[in-house]
């Protein structure tokens, strides 16, 4: 645990929504889209390069249970982001390894061809 982390302040908060093993879950503080969640290993580390076989295999388990939690929740639901930024030039702004997964809806942007593409802009339409 790193005492500055922000992330890590959340394993003893009641932000968690869902916990599986290594890691917890917790709705992101600035969603994209509605029920954008964010799951984080409890253990302090920087990037998914450096989570555990372990750690990963929790979150890929969290990252089902949650979809389904989402379908169940939302039929507008059609389909998901599943993303990670790994330092700091790929846009990761907290340094504690987290996950996103973030529902989307049919027309809740005007062409979404190219997906996860678009954090470089230009290169989004192919």
């Amino acid at each position: 645990m790193n005492e500055y982390c922000p992330f890590c302040q959340y394993l003893s908060s009641n932000r968690i929504v869902k916990e599986h093993g290594s890691v917890i879950a917790i709705l992101d503080k600035f969603p994209v889209t509605k029920n954008h969640y964010l799951i984080i290993p409890k253990r302090h580390v920087e990037t998914y390069f450096e989570m555990s076989a372990q750690e990963r295999q929790d979150a890929d388990t969290l990252l089902l249970v949650l979809k389904e939690k989402c379908l169940q929740e939302d039929p507008s639901i059609k389909g998901f982001n599943i993303g990670m930024n790994c330092g700091s030039v790929s846009g990761q702004s907290v340094m504690h390894a987290h996950i996103h997964l973030i529902p989307r809806r049919a027309g809740d942007v005007a062409d979404p061809k190219g997906g996860v593409r678009g954090v470089i802009p230009e290169k989004q339409k192919y």
